[in-house]
């Protein structure tokens, strides 16, 4: 009964992970994510036969249940079990209401103990899921994009945005998954995944600008200070609110981690004076930065490494994070702050962190602040000052393949502007490429979601330019993904038109041969190649 999990870039030899996986989850954690999933479509079925529509409490559930299991999220098994048990309530409080249950033996899950969830889980109809190899790659498509759909729409409910036909999609996605359909159902709902991914993240952009402020160019220190700080990490920039005020004249400093760095770039933020600086890099690197960091830490969310000892008693975590062992923060009250004291009087005891580099980095390029520059980027691509942009969004990773990343960027042309958004960004952000007229040749838009930004500039350039394809742009794509909100972006361009992403440092491994030829050939998604064959094909159009 071995574990089997080929949601992520890093799987072990790209044959999926069948005794432990690479992010560090157990047997038993990645079965009871399996059975929250399972816990879910059987929710779906439900909620699919309701009279009157479906209850937004629905989609809020899945949406939390699924984020729970995106990689690196939550290792915490009793976490994971209670959230099924939560799942399995819901389905029982709506089949209540409708008298008849959908033949389906996820339905049927009940039971005390880990082990009585697996055991039923597994001999229900799981052969549904493997009967067609292409038909269960098209539906990992799909389950993986609706898994990153979930944690940029629990991002936008944090700060009170929602968008009911998006949860309505959740039922209906996950309910589809259930069932047998063809191959043709199956490549619209994957197409419907990524028209629903645009939605998910416009209304996380909304939720994040309409609360903070549009992102503006910022210069953020990467050196420290002398007084104690708590490091924030993860995605959710409502915690690093509530974080923010309950320091406030503490004495303590808070510094951002991996995809929490862009938070710098919002105005809101700016006012707090002890909101100093990003320490370190990306997530994979934790495990070192962590350990010299010295205070506090607080994930919000993804991505958890396995926790080391060194900084395990000073670890925390909140939402719909957990790990065996550390501190959770609960949920805030209705109204209210999540309650942080225990950080702050911990920080009270630690030294200051230890420094481990001392410069800027320079972010803050969403859509709004780019479009304002549109004459100048305009400009500069008329007088041939810029020949070319090319989008490194997406993920980074532990590989050492994505050095591929650091060479692209060091060996572009110097007229070539380099898009991002995501931990991607740090391959090559801290690297000294100058500027082209003023504008840097690496402008960041912000965290993973923010690769919404990146479709906006590229729709307006095509709107000032009056041109009728996005892929008559001077654009080329060379993207690293990593977990399964990258799926979800990627789902989101290509419903967007924009074909001839590059995507490395692997194609997703539960792409079988024939639905990786169906992407290459109506959309041209191709693996990265050498740094110099690909800079020469990209720089050629191609």
């Amino acid at each position: 009964m071995g574990m089997y999990c080929d949601q992520c870039q890093e799987s072990i030899r790209g044959t999926g992970c069948i005794a432990r996986g690479v992010c560090g989850k157990d047997e038993m954690t990645a079965k009871l994510q399996d059975v929250l999933v399972y816990a879910c479509e059987g929710l779906a079925l439900v909620a699919e036969e309701l009279p009157g529509g479906i209850p937004r409490s629905v989609g809020q559930l899945i949406s939390e249940s699924l984020f729970v299991t995106v990689t690196n999220t939550n290792f915490d098994e009793d976490a994971i079990v209670a959230e099924i048990r939560r799942t399995l309530a819901k389905r029982d409080e709506l089949k209540s209401s409708i008298g008849a249950v959908p033949d389906y033996d996820a339905a049927r899950w009940s039971g005390s103990t880990k082990e009585d969830f697996l055991v039923k889980a597994l001999t229900s109809g799981i052969e549904n899921l493997s009967a067609n190899e292409d038909l269960k790659s098209l539906k990992s498509l799909v389950l993986y994009g609706v898994k990153g759909l979930a944690a940029y729409t629990d991002h936008a409910a944090v700060l009170g945005y929602h968008d009911d036909e998006i949860y309505d999609f959740y039922v209906k996605s996950l309910g589809s998954l259930a069932k047998s359909l063809s191959a043709d159902e199956l490549t619209a709902l994957v197409l419907e995944t990524g028209a629903t991914a645009v939605k998910a993240m416009a209304l996380l952009d909304k939720a994040n600008t309409e609360t903070y402020g549009n992102p503006v160019v910022t210069s953020v220190k990467t050196g420290v200070g002398s007084r104690p700080g708590i490091l924030i990490s993860g995605h959710d920039l409502r915690d690093l609110e509530d974080l923010l005020k309950q320091t406030e004249g503490t004495g303590i400093d808070v510094y951002t981690h991996c995809e929490m760095l862009p938070a710098h770039y919002y105005p809101a933020f700016k006012n707090y004076t002890h909101f100093v600086g990003n320490y370190g890099g990306a997530w994979w690197a934790q495990d070192r930065e962590f350990a010299s960091f010295n205070g506090p830490i607080l994930m919000t969310t993804n991505c958890i490494v396995p926790v080391k000892e060194s900084y395990r008693n000073r670890m925390f975590t909140t939402g719909m994070a957990g790990y065996p062992g550390l501190r959770h923060i609960p949920s805030r009250p209705e109204g209210g702050q999540k309650d942080f004291s225990a950080l702050i009087e911990l920080a009270k005891t630690c030294q200051p962190p230890q420094e481990i580099e001392n410069g800027t980095i320079t972010g803050g390029f969403a859509h709004n602040q780019v479009i304002a520059l549109a004459d100048k980027v305009v400009d500069a691509v008329k007088s041939g000052a810029i020949k070319r942009f090319v989008v490194m969004a997406g993920c980074d990773g532990r590989q050492n393949s994505r050095q591929y990343y650091t060479d692209v960027a060091s060996e572009l042309p110097q007229d070539t502007i380099i898009l991002t958004a995501g931990c991607a960004k740090y391959r090559y952000n801290k690297l000294p490429l100058g500027d082209i007229g003023g504008i840097p040749r690496v402008l960041d838009a912000g965290q993973c979601n923010d690769s919404y930004s990146l479709a906006v500039i590229a729709l307006k350039l095509k709107e000032v330019f009056g041109l009728e394809d996005i892929n008559q742009l001077p654009i080329s794509f060379d993207i690293a993904w990593y977990e399964q909100k990258a799926v979800t972006v990627l789902l989101a361009l290509l419903y967007l038109g924009v074909k001839g992403i590059r995507l490395g440092p692997t194609l997703p491994e539960f792409l079988t041969p024939n639905v990786a030829a169906v992407l290459v050939e109506k959309f041209g998604i191709k693996p990265i190649g050498t740094v110099t064959g690909d800079i020469e094909a990209m720089m050629a159009g191609a």
